[in-house]
């Protein structure tokens, strides 16, 4: 099963229709200015707490969302729905506050002293700081000085905020209000709370147990670029297709306790699983020195930069730098004829072209194109510009094409494709930081 984002889209608008009609049926009009900012103080704590919701069920890794949609794609939305959820939470606070103050007739700092002295409200207020330290960290400012490590570990505060959320919500008229409201909105919470249970922990552990994963050998591919092959027993269970990746643990010193995005860089054979890795940080670098015998732990697969995205015959391949890796499998086992399969890689000189030799070895056999496109990207000439795309493939806006490379390239590359006429929904890109 593979949801795709427009239903993933309508879910969630219908959901927060649903929590919004919860409301206008239990709203009492009034022009009374406390109950006026009670009401509003209801509406955002309702969609606050369904955005909690929403924000962990997308961070749940269900195959189904992560396969139809895309890791890529989930991240970026969870972070812009983080942003509206931690808007609700202060604009419920700052409404129930106000409500309160005019209600009693007394001045901002007693009714806070009073407030934080309900459990309930007390709770909730922990809860809120928990999420607004997670919101901080996940800056791009912040996250930019924070060790991934430390962001981790900040970011799991995520499931103590939600539950301490969830205790003032129980406790609220709006939910408690109602036999049959207070069952559905525990029921919703518990769905959540397995699915991240089950594919977080369990399936992870599962597959560690059932496949027992080792490095069996480090090749050395470029300059600071080395694959890494691992065997396993029955990794044809795992359905790994070209263009998926997995997360990876090495259990060794230094790289342990960090689980690393890496695609695949060649298809599952003979129980064997291949990543390439560029060296561009701490752990990629210390990966060179893997010893064959280590244990790894890998759950997965996840993404959507998968044949089941292609809608047309012909398909253009649009690599830069080490995005090379899911492409490269996709390019040795996309269906297409002569012809029909067109790889162009992007990178700065010929020595930094990675999995070179594979690359033209698939080509010749396949009888695909393969084109090379080196310099730096502020070069004079352009070769991403859509006039240079259209010379290398007159019938471009037939295509299909999956991109993947850095952020700056793959936006660069998005905006040329769409002006020569490739339309934006037959583009499949993934973009990386690894």
């Amino acid at each position: 099963m593979r949801l795709s984002p427009r239903a993933l889209r309508a879910g969630v608008l219908v959901g927060a229709l649903a929590v919004t009609a919860l409301w206008a049926v239990q709203a009492e009009p009034s022009a009374r200015l406390d109950v006026l900012f009670a009401t509003g103080a209801h509406l955002t704590g309702l969609l606050a707490g369904y955005g909690v919701l929403v924000m962990l069920f997308l961070m749940a890794r269900v195959p189904a969302v992560e396969h139809g949609v895309g890791a890529d794609r989930l991240a970026r939305r969870h972070a812009i729905g983080g942003r509206y959820v931690l808007s609700l939470c202060a604009g419920h606070a700052l409404l129930a506050l106000f409500g309160y103050a005019a209600h009693a007739d007394t001045d901002l700092l007693d009714a806070t002293r009073d407030l934080l002295g309900y459990p309930g409200l007390a709770a909730a207020a922990a809860g809120t700081a928990l999420l607004v330290a997670v919101g901080v960290t996940s800056a791009r400012a912040v996250r930019r000085r924070v060790p991934h490590e430390t962001w981790r570990a900040v970011h799991l505060l995520t499931y103590l905020g939600a539950a301490l959320a969830f205790v003032h919500q129980l406790a609220g008229p709006d939910v408690a209000g109602s036999v049959l409201t207070g069952w559905l909105w525990a029921l919703a919470h518990a769905t959540v709370g397995v699915l991240l249970f089950w594919y977080r922990l369990v399936v992870p552990v599962r597959q560690a147990l059932r496949h027992s994963l080792r490095v069996i050998d480090v090749r050395t591919e470029g300059p600071g670029v080395v694959s890494v092959l691992v065997q396993g027993i029955g990794l044809d269970e795992l359905r790994a297709e070209p263009g998926q990746f997995f997360r990876w643990r090495f259990l060794q010193r230094r790289l342990w306790h960090t689980a690393l995005p890496f695609s695949l860089s060649a298809p599952v054979r003979d129980d064997t699983l291949r990543i390439t890795v560029k060296a561009v940080g701490d752990h990629t670098r210390r990966m060179r020195r893997l010893k064959p015998g280590t244990r790894v732990l890998a759950t997965g697969p996840f993404g959507a930069l998968t044949a089941h995205r292609r809608t047309r015959r012909k398909v253009l391949l649009l690599a830069g730098g080490v995005g090379i890796t899911p492409l490269r499998a996709l390019f040795e086992t996309l269906p297409g004829g002569p012809g029909d399969l067109t790889l162009l890689y992007r990178a700065g000189s010929s020595e930094q072209l990675v999995l070179r030799e594979e690359l033209e070895a698939i080509a010749a056999s396949r009888r695909a194109g393969l084109h090379y496109l080196l310099g730096r990207s502020d070069a004079a000439f352009d070769g991403l510009a859509p006039q240079a795309l259209r010379n290398l493939l007159p019938d471009l806006a037939e295509h299909d094409v999956y991109l993947c490379g850095p952020p700056g390239m793959s936006a660069a590359a998005t905006a040329a494709l769409v002006r020569a006429g490739v339309p934006e929904e037959r583009i499949h890109a993934e973009c990386f930081t690894h």
